[in-house]
């Protein structure tokens, strides 16, 4: 990842030498505001529900954390006591996030264990815009995020980046928050389905964090993924698709339905099928299913004897 410091915004050296000399606060470079540092709200004793810059109490009093969390701090918080122990799926609110949740778990009994059990250790982990409020590329409010969270009956944690602030720090500062909150993360969960130099990415900067990566649809065939979203019974529509990659494929708008019809468009258009190169980014319409949209699939019948 980029070096941190090349990277921080200008408050961020204000607000260290504010929390080094235990001052309550510093004025902030660009806007000339007074904001409370870590040091001031700590004095506190417990958040103000206003969603501050430098909250260390997760946010847990703010009412809308999908418009105001600035820290790192669960969307929408588990309805039950999690495990020790949790697994993280990192969640852009798009088909391959979906399919790869719904891949990890179908798999548990391979692994040795139920089902049940693994969706229990689950905690969806979004990444998204401080300012915009939306994931970068798939052009998804976190509202929407919050929206599936509820759908899945899933918690949601989400992580704001700052502008200039280095990605790598407020993954480490997410991990840190759900240390204090009690849960260890034991493993990673991602949806990349075949670009390598992505996954190379991942490895080299998740590694040191002491995660296991796990990749449920690496290398899966499309046909396959198809199969398994029409049985989910989940709408997926097209939520993002840049002005410029949209040559060939008119249809490629947002709140276009992606299905096995529109992948085949896109395929005879020269479009990776799924959208792995960026020609357009999905949404998956959870709230939108019948039944739980991470069911298993009933095996098909045996063919009766003849």
């Amino acid at each position: 990842m980029s070096d941190p410091k090349a990277t921080r915004p200008a408050w961020w050296a204000a607000h260290e030498e504010a929390c080094q000399r235990g001052q309550d606060g510093y004025t902030d470079p660009r806007t000339g505001y007074f904001v409370f540092s870590r040091v001031g709200l700590e004095r506190r004793g417990e958040c103000c529900g206003a969603g501050c810059r430098h909250c260390p109490y997760g946010h847990e009093k703010v009412s809308d954390r999908g418009a105001a969390i600035q820290q790192p701090a669960y969307l929408l918080p588990p309805r039950a006591p999690l495990p020790e122990e949790i697994d993280l799926v990192f969640w852009s609110g798009g088909k391959d996030a979906f399919l790869a949740l719904r891949a990890w778990l179908h798999a548990a009994p391979t692994r040795g264990e139920a089902i049940e059990a693994a969706r229990a250790r689950l905690v969806l982990l979004t990444t998204f815009d401080a300012r915009s409020r939306r994931i970068a590329h798939q052009e998804i409010p976190v509202s929407r995020v919050i929206e599936q969270a509820r759908a899945l009956s899933l918690p949601s944690f989400g992580v704001p980046l700052h502008a200039g602030h280095d990605y790598g720090e407020r993954i480490t500062a997410a991990l840190a928050r759900l240390a204090a909150d009690g849960q260890r993360v034991r493993r990673v969960i991602f949806g990349d389905l075949h670009l390598a130099h992505i996954r190379s990415w991942r490895e080299e900067n998740f590694a040191p964090l002491g995660l296991e990566r796990v990749y449920p649809l690496w290398g899966r065939d499309y046909a396959e993924l198809l199969d398994d979203l029409e049985a989910s019974g989940v709408p997926v529509s097209i939520s993002a698709a840049p002005e410029g990659e949209r040559a060939g494929l008119d249809c490629a708008t947002v709140g276009t339905p992606f299905d096995r019809a529109f992948a085949a468009r896109a395929s005879e258009a020269g479009w990776d099928a799924f959208g792995e190169k960026g020609e357009f980014h999905t949404l998956a319409e959870l709230w939108r299913a019948k039944g739980d949209p991470l069911a298993q699939p009933e095996p098909s019948p045996e063919p009766a004897n003849q």
